[in-house]
């Protein structure tokens, strides 16, 4: 799988997990220098609290356009350590 925006590859991984409609690709196989921490953070009832990052691409940024849960509940672990996009982030295999 690779998540595409602006043209760039953010990340590829022949290993994400499905949650939800969502990939949730490795943080290894994402490109950390696309990444801008966000002060933004939500809730799920069954994964815990998400935190956020922005896109940052070709001088453009994609606020809050990547996810992920540091701390994810027990039923949730198997996304620990994984990032996922949305906002205009095409996923493709």
């Amino acid at each position: 799988m690779k998540a595409i925006w602006n043209d760039v590859i953010i990340a590829e991984s022949d290993d994400t997990v499905m949650v939800e409609g969502n990939h949730y690709f490795p943080a290894d196989s994402v490109k950390v220098q696309f990444l801008k921490e966000s002060s933004t953070n939500t809730f799920c009832a069954w994964k815990g609290k998400a935190s956020y990052y922005d896109l940052c691409v070709n001088d453009a940024i994609n606020r809050d356009a990547a996810w992920f849960y540091p701390d994810p509940k027990p039923e949730a672990l198997n996304i620990k350590n994984h990032i996922a996009f949305w906002r205009g982030v095409e996923v493709i295999q």
